[in-house]
């Protein structure tokens, strides 16, 4: 895998740049991830279809404002390249969660944690840059990833959201293959809390 990352040269060179920001547990992860290897699987440029680049850190400071500084921080250090990213603190997502998304979520307890309440197993994965190299947090593995398999992780989604997904996702790496709500991983709403549209 680290060898398809490295060939998308606009990816790395955002990992290389952010990694001298020092963010606290910082990852870049998710769709630009997949989205790069899937794009090697269909003979696609690494870059096609990539809408963001999502980066993401955990800081107690809870205050929107820390947060915009930090995103503001990255588009400046990111302006050159062809990218859009989207900078999220990850100690501070339970706290807009339901508003976006109709539902209340427990607050994540590290980046690491929140990564593993991702939507698919081959997109719940981070990387970071580090002097001797690259650290992988897939709390799935990566068979999924490697082999284009997409399946749920059903946590915190919805099957609406998942299928909202993967019919975009289907449209842009027909060589997807898609498995059904039933055949994901974790058990649905488990992340939730309930009352306020959570389940759990």
């Amino acid at each position: 895998m680290i060898a398809g990352l490295r060939r998308n040269e606009v990816l790395w060179e955002c990992l290389r740049r952010i990694a001298t920001l020092a963010l606290p547990g910082w990852y870049v992860g998710a769709g630009c991830i997949a989205q790069t290897i899937w794009n090697i699987a269909h003979g696609e440029r690494t870059t096609a279809h990539i809408e963001d680049h999502d980066v993401v850190y955990f800081d107690p400071d809870l205050a929107e404002a820390a947060e915009a500084e930090v995103a503001a921080r990255v588009c400046r250090l990111l302006r050159d390249l062809p990218v859009r990213p989207d900078v999220k603190n990850q100690a501070r997502v339970h706290l807009w969660y339901e508003r976006r998304f109709g539902s209340r979520i427990r607050a994540y307890d590290s980046c690491e944690d929140a990564i593993a309440t991702w939507p698919t197993t081959a997109t719940a994965l981070g990387v970071r840059l580090l002097d001797d190299g690259l650290a992988v947090h897939a709390p799935f593995g990566l068979d999924d990833l490697l082999a284009l398999v997409v399946r749920p992780n059903r946590v915190q989604i919805t099957p609406e959201i998942y299928r909202a997904k993967v019919e975009r996702w289907i449209e842009r790496w027909p060589l997807l293959e898609v498995l059904a709500w039933e055949q994901g991983v974790g058990s649905p709403g488990s992340r939730l809390v309930a009352g306020a549209g959570g389940e759990a």
